[in-house]
């Protein structure tokens, strides 16, 4: 039954059917407002396919020209590896909590001998091999480094290492390998799990004059060690770290190069002289063609001069707009920007240190050194802890690892020399007396053990307790006191005050 036409004027359509409300994504709604807004449901590796090789060019561009790019890479390599780079320290036991001491600082010694010559070329030490690493990791997103056993390897623990270019990663191959039946996603070969098997590799990097070649040898796994941070399931490939900010930083460079051009002729362009019917012939401004002996044009000026114009010709000044005031602010906008993507603080990016104050500069720091901490910490699981039970293992069969008496450490106890830390660099305290106060207190309070603290600060304990020993045994030889040391002075002094 139909409802009457009055009731709908009376209740003002109450009876009506209502219409259904949906609860959407405001980010998911295609109208006028968001239709420039492409996104494709391509999977990561299928993106990558077409978007590495000019993304990793456009990034070492970046690096080698654009000022704010090369002190991200520098600002990756110095918080990443430092001036001391990774310390290994050995972690032995006889028995549970009891440290093998001779054996600890054989193969400490040892692996310090080692670093020196873990390069196959002979050209770099293992931090400066870090450096490169982590260096290239802004622009390419991933590193490959060859483990070479053996002979091969130019020194007496038969184990080096050697850096080869991302760009022989063959990236357009992609299907079956022939002899495996396994898939291969851009050059990495995988098996049904996804597992990486192989890497297949260029002989030769493929753009290099008369030494190219696009000859494709394969890697197995187990030869290589290929890194990168995984940011997306069934990911085989590295995403450059400055992808998020590498458009914005390219036209930000265009801008301020446009920007100083423009400053530098309005610099050299005073103005422009104009004529009129009036001019007399032949007569010219002051300046313009008087010629010397070598019919050179001569241009005069001195302080306090006031030049008269010929009849007929009037000036007109040239007023540049650049610099100018709104310069600086829209590039400190842009690098925030770009600083947020890359995940640094802008102050650290910029060398910007106007405005900045204890607490900002403070907060702004402490959340880069976690970025910076956890990067460390990624790059230790990824590469040198597999680097170092390789090169155990092969330095254990060369018996290259020896005791002080000068007898080899066995290779049957491969298990029992294993286990090992590794110490990255650390940075100076924000703060330091609140800071180092606040972390004594923890450990007096008993919620920090001291070995912990000693790892947060870059050292080892142990270490640390063996030189303070060695400065008390030399302090009490000499006949001098040592404070710090003193017995009556943790009851003196349990924290460091201010004067």
């Amino acid at each position: 039954m139909k409802t009457p036409a009055f009731l709908h004027r009376v209740f003002g359509g109450k009876f009506a059917a209502k219409k259904t409300q949906v609860r959407r994504f405001q980010a998911a709604r295609i109208d006028r407002l968001s239709a420039d807004w492409i996104a494709t449901y391509s999977s990561i590796n299928e993106e990558l396919r077409g978007d590495l090789d000019r993304l990793r060019a456009r990034g070492r561009e970046l690096r080698n020209n654009n000022d704010y790019a090369r002190k991200f890479c520098g600002m990756v390599e110095t918080n990443m590896v430092g001036p001391a780079g990774f310390v290994m320290q050995a972690r032995s036991e006889n028995a549970p909590g009891k440290a093998d001491k001779l054996a600890n600082d054989a193969i400490e010694a040892a692996f310090v001998r080692w670093q020196a010559v873990c390069d196959v070329t002979g050209r770099q030490s293992l931090r400066d091999m870090c450096e490169t690493l982590v260096g290239g990791l802004p622009s390419d997103g991933e590193f490959l480094v060859r483990l070479v056993r053996g002979p091969d390897a130019g020194n007496e623990f038969n184990f080096a290492l050697q850096l080869i270019d991302v760009d022989r990663i063959d990236t357009t191959f992609n299907g079956i390998e022939p002899s495996t039946g396994n898939t291969v996603i851009m050059g990495v070969e995988v098996n049904a799990w996804r597992r990486t098997v192989a890497i297949h590799i260029f002989e030769a990097h493929p753009n290099d004059g008369p030494r190219t070649s696009r000859r494709r040898v394969r890697l197995p796994a187990e030869d290589v060690i290929h890194g990168f941070k995984v940011e997306r399931a069934e990911q085989v490939r590295g995403i450059p770290w400055m992808a998020p900010g590498m458009l914005s930083l390219h036209h930000l460079g265009g801008f301020m190069l446009a920007a100083v051009l423009a400053a530098e002729h309005g610099a050299n362009h005073f103005g422009f002289f104009t004529q009129n019917n009036d001019a007399t012939p032949g007569v010219l401004p002051v300046g313009q063609h008087e010629e010397g002996e070598g019919g050179e044009a001569i241009t005069t000026s001195q302080p306090g001069v006031y030049d008269t114009l010929p009849p007929g010709y009037d000036f007109k000044p040239h007023e540049s707009k650049y610099p100018n005031e709104v310069f600086g602010p829209f590039v400190k906008t842009a690098l925030q920007r770009v600083a947020s993507g890359w995940r640094v603080s802008y102050h650290a990016l910029a060398n910007d240190l106007e405005g900045v104050n204890f607490f900002s500069i403070r907060s702004g720091t402490l959340d880069e050194r976690d970025r910076w901490s956890s990067d460390q910490q990624w790059f230790i699981d990824i590469l040198l802890k597999r680097v170092r039970s390789e090169w155990l293992v092969m330095s254990l069969l060369s018996n290259a690892i020896t005791m002080p008496t000068g007898s080899p450490l066995p290779a049957a106890k491969v298990a029992k020399f294993a286990p090992h830390d590794w110490l990255g660099r650390r940075w100076e305290w924000v703060d330091p007396l609140k800071d180092m106060n606040a972390r004594i207190a923890g450990v007096g309070a008993g919620l920090v053990a001291p070995q912990d603290l000693s790892a947060q600060m870059g050292r080892d304990f142990y270490d640390t307790m063996l030189k303070i020993k060695e400065a008390q045994d030399l302090a009490q030889q000499l006949g001098i006191v040592l404070p710090a040391y003193a017995a009556s002075w943790p009851a003196r002094q349990c924290v460091w005050r201010s004067r």
